[in-house]
């Protein structure tokens, strides 16, 4: 991890992305730059029902970018019985969420009952710092979870991204390869337009990825709740209510440049499974979005899942969704 100011670098939030919010494992080694803490069990699930409980309450650390922001994390071993094959689950929540909300507590109860889990919050959330830049630096956020897994000694990780956390699952899987190239690399090894080259990618790629209830496309505000979530972000009185409403702290800045779109980034990925997983109630982004997604992978390359009855993110996602997810996985 590098080390440096807790601050984002200069890239700007832009109004794009929301979530819905207005067995045997490896030994841990002590991580880098970590805190080690007590944690809390899962969540419930909704209505009431107790969420699957962990093996044991998570340890939790302190990660650092490579822009040197401080990421909060915390690393569940896997339950009694779990397939003890080395994966580990790296969870990427929505705009507005933590490694601490609810929906992402019970998320990480139900997949430790397939493998390890690595939850953290992303920056500008939680007790994360910097500022949130609603998707773009988010990709080295996720990284450093990822690189933090590896490091830990799981042989496998996997990705799984709700909302802002999806398009960040996507761009992290076309940006950090396993053989070490940027998707499309050109001659001169230059990567996409409106993306920089990221260290240590190798070491911080991710071996399947889920990419749940994302944006095919930035700008999007065809949806009340996406036109909501442009006004939170791109004004000030907006990002005040992020602020002390919702425990978000957001960037003021424009995207410059703006990074790859999510469509564009997934035919990137393969060889790396994807799976795309959507609400046919989603009020944020209505099918097209998944659809786009699906169809901009090479045929076959892309598996496409349309929940019927579902709304949107890790709210929506019950226990039963998670569960063929992390057997997907």
């Amino acid at each position: 991890m590098s080390s440096g100011p807790d601050t984002s670098a200069g890239r700007a939030p832009v109004p794009s992305i929301t979530s819905a919010a207005a067995s045997a494992a490896p030994s841990p080694a002590p991580p880098p730059a970590s805190s080690p803490a007590p944690g809390g069990a899962p969540g419930s699930a909704p209505g009431g029902a107790p969420g699957t409980a962990a093996a044991a309450a998570p340890r939790t650390a302190v990660l650092r970018t490579e822009d040197g922001v401080r990421i909060e994390a915390a690393h569940w071993l896997p339950a009694a019985g779990a397939p003890a094959d080395g994966l580990a689950i790296v969870i990427a929540h929505g705009f507005t969420g933590s490694r601490d909300r609810p929906a992402i507590r019970r998320a990480a109860g139900v997949f430790a009952q397939r493998a390890a889990v690595i939850t953290f919050s992303f920056r500008g959330h939680g007790g994360s710092g910097g500022r949130s830049t609603v998707g773009d630096r988010e990709v080295l956020d996720l990284a450093a979870a990822v690189r933090w897994a590896r490091e830990l000694g799981y042989r496998k990780v996997a990705t799984v991204g709700f909302s802002m956390g999806g398009s960040v699952v996507l761009r992290h899987a076309a940006l950090y390869r396993p053989d070490g190239r940027i998707g499309l690399d050109g001659p001169g090894g230059d990567p996409p337009q409106g993306e920089e080259r990221p260290g240590g990618r190798t070491e911080a790629h991710a071996d399947a990825v889920v990419s749940v209830s994302a944006p095919a496309r930035w700008f999007y505000r065809g949806t009340a709740p996406m036109r909501r979530l442009h006004w939170v972000v791109t004004r000030r009185a907006g990002r005040l209510v992020g602020r002390y409403g919702l425990n978000t702290r957001i960037h003021h800045k424009d995207w410059d440049p703006v990074p790859l779109a999510p469509f564009a980034a997934v035919p990137l990925i393969a060889p790396t499974p994807l799976l795309v997983v959507h609400g046919d109630r989603d009020p944020y982004f209505p099918l097209d979005h998944p659809r786009a997604l699906a169809e901009a992978g090479a045929p076959g390359a892309v598996e496409l899942w349309i929940e019927h009855g579902m709304g949107h993110a890790e709210q929506a996602a019950d226990d039963d969704l998670l569960a063929r997810i992390a057997a997907w996985l």
